[in-house]
């Protein structure tokens, strides 16, 4: 169905309160080696951070799901035995055209002082960590870039710096406010913080980079879905946020958590342009996006020093869409889905987006009677699971910016001829949950859309909307979890 049509369907939709939803542990093995977690993968037209003439793609990725803020002593790291790449791939046939690998420094290097119990605020002088890398910022954990086109691996950009996490007012005092609240909503480079400021980095072919902690830009009631569809999720009397969609009672289960995150930009004219069919809009040009994390084959332990590892790498995890392996792949294929390339979606996966369980069980559950078998809509979207960016676009709206709407063009926010946010891309703010399960409720035919939701309308902090765009993360000593919206 065509993109006006959908938006009149959604303008006059049906709101209901049912909801299903899907968490950051999308495998049974990816729950057991939570560094290499990817939870959400972020592709989207904008600008370069310091040249608004030249139009990048932005590529976000954030692992490492429910870090803690306040886990000192040491904080969260990224594993530094693990590769973080971005694949930009063929949006028809998923194949891999090039990619960028993120390989990061070790976790017991680094220091400027052994003879301490505190890696953040006491290196070789004690106090507050005034810029990133300073005599007080004990441990500093740097990154390489590698991009890899066919046989050919080239150093893009070395020893980059990680920004410090937000130990608090006392320690990372230039992430927060005097109060000691981590602040972010960032419209222009000159108001984002410091740290992050001095922990984005160009090469000189183009790219820019960013690696560091960020708040958790995903938002979901999860607990209430998973507590047998508790009665807050069904309890839609709030606001609607938009004019459509549930903004009442859900408790997002991710506020207060960080994540870590990589996240790259790169100038659109140095992309291939691909014609291919997107899904609800037709023809678009551009690239597909998806992320993966892999580790070597052998990790031998020592009990004389630090484990170490050989052989060629083997991917672990991966992640193109939101919610395709968490939602519809089924338990004996999860573990597969994260080893398998793209290119096997078709042949291996496309079963699970045809014939969607979570539809079924929707039915049993309210009598609805959505369409379980045959959905070819939804296969458009997820197979193969890359996200596709229609390239050809202006810069989409960001969260905050007028016109945004989090359910993309279901709300009416369109670029063009393109949807503004998921499944163009995706935005962060983009309220993928009740954009993926209306798809399952309207599709195939789409005669009448009824859109549905998790209660949850918008994420607990706010986005910055310049990159490296994730959410300031949440300080150590000031951060919220309580049950309530």
């Amino acid at each position: 169905m065509k993109l006006k049509s959908l938006i009149r369907f959604a303008s006059s939709a049906l709101l209901a309160g049912t909801a299903f939803a899907a968490s950051h542990s999308d495998a049974p093995l990816s729950k057991q080696d939570p560094q290499t977690n990817i939870t959400d993968v972020y592709a989207f037209v904008g600008t370069k951070y310091n040249d608004p003439s030249i139009k990048v793609l932005n590529v976000l990725v954030q692992v490492h799901p429910f870090c803690e803020p306040g886990d000192g002593v040491i904080y969260d790291r990224f594993a530094d035995d693990a590769l973080f790449s971005i694949h930009i791939a063929d949006p028809i046939t998923g194949a891999t055209l090039s990619r960028y690998d993120f390989q990061f420094s070790s976790i017991n290097a680094g220091y400027k002082n052994l003879d301490t119990a505190l890696s953040y605020g006491l290196g070789t002088e004690a106090g507050s960590i005034n810029h990133v890398g300073d005599a007080r910022q004990n441990f500093v954990q740097t990154y390489t870039v590698t991009k890899v086109e066919g046989n050919r691996s080239t150093v893009i950009a070395s020893a980059l710096k990680c920004p410090p996490p937000n130990v608090g007012k006392n320690t990372t005092p230039f992430y927060n406010d005097l109060l000691g609240r981590a602040v972010s909503g960032a419209a222009t480079w000159s108001a984002l913080d410091r740290y992050t400021q001095e922990t984005v980095y160009s090469a000189p072919s183009g790219e820019s980079f960013f690696a560091g902690s960020r708040e958790d830009s995903f938002f979901s009631d999860i607990p209430g879905i998973f507590d047998f569809l508790n009665s807050r999720i069904l309890d839609n009397n709030g606001s609607l946020a938009d004019g459509l969609g549930q903004d009442g009672n859900g408790v997002d289960g991710f506020k207060g958590f960080n994540v870590l995150a990589y996240a790259l930009q790169i100038p659109i004219s140095s992309l291939p342009s691909i014609n291919y069919t997107a899904a609800f809009t037709g023809p678009a040009t551009g690239v597909g996006v998806y992320a993966s994390v892999s580790r070597q084959r052998v990790t031998l332990r020592r009990t004389d020093g630090e484990p170490s590892n050989s052989g060629p790498w083997i991917q672990v995890n991966r992640m193109g869409n939101p919610l395709f392996n968490e939602l519809l792949v089924a338990l004996r294929d999860k573990d597969n889905y994260n080893r398998a390339d793209p290119t096997a979606d078709s042949a291996r996966f496309r079963k699970y987006a045809e014939n969607p369980e979570a539809a079924g069980l929707v039915n049993a559950i309210y009598g609805t009677s959505f369409v379980t078998s045959g959905r070819t809509d939804l296969s458009a979207v997820y197979i193969p699971d890359v996200l596709r960016v229609n390239t050809a676009t202006a810069p989409v709206r960001l969260a905050g910016q007028e016109g945004f709407s989090r359910l993309s063009f279901i709300g009416g926010d369109t670029s063009g001829a393109a949807a503004g946010g998921w499944p163009n891309g995706r935005r962060l703010g983009d309220d993928v949950i009740d954009i993926a399960i209306t798809a399952v409720a309207g599709g195939p035919a789409y005669a009448a859309l009824t859109v549905v939701g998790d209660n949850v309308a918008s994420n607990d902090q706010v986005y910055n909307q310049v990159f490296p765009y994730g959410g300031t993360p949440h300080s150590g000593t000031f951060n919220r979890k309580d049950p309530v919206p």
